[in-house]
């Protein structure tokens, strides 16, 4: 039985079905002008975004430009949450929104974290993995083996891409 939906938004197909909870690496890495993201805990992988805007023509974006990322998708899971620990103490950055389903771009915004501390991301928040800065990051995670998610596509309900700042706040 899947996991029940919270408001409007379904739960994304084959997921929200195991129990328990699960831990394992969580890889933060770049390849080209994409950033992804492999979550060993429940077998996931994913592109988190790029670093050159999808919308321009590769030929107008010559030298590759790390400090901003632009990203369409976000999630949450209704059923738990879930925790980073950077495994070297390696500065990230979160993109999170409050709990609900009638989400906008808007509503997001990006965290800087310096890496000396754990996060724990609450049932309900939106997300994406995290940003690192350097090449690879990889991270210890603990979450909810049921793992429901509900996702949330800027560009299919919005137009947009969402862009994400990965310089140090001040």
């Amino acid at each position: 039985v899947t996991w029940p939906a919270q408001g409007h938004r379904p739960i994304d197909s084959g997921t929200g079905r195991d129990g328990g909870i699960t831990e394992g690496d969580f890889e933060i890495y770049r390849q080209g002008d994409a950033m992804y993201a492999e979550n060993h805990a429940v077998g996931g992988h994913y592109v988190t975004g790029w670093f050159t805007d999808p919308r321009e023509e590769a030929s107008q974006q010559d030298v590759l430009n790390v400090s901003t990322i632009y990203t369409r998708e976000a999630n949450y899971h209704p059923d738990g949450g879930q925790v980073f620990f950077s495994r070297d103490q390696q500065p990230f950055v979160l993109l999170l929104a409050l709990p609900g389903d009638d989400i906008t771009p808007q509503d997001f915004t990006d965290f800087y974290c310096d890496g000396a501390l754990g996060v724990h991301i609450n049932a309900g928040i939106w997300h994406q993995p995290p940003y690192a800065f350097n090449e690879r990051m990889v991270f210890n995670d603990k979450q909810g083996k049921v793992h429901a998610c509900v996702s949330f596509d800027s560009v299919k309900e919005f137009g947009v891409y969402m862009r994400v700042s990965l310089q140090k706040s001040i």
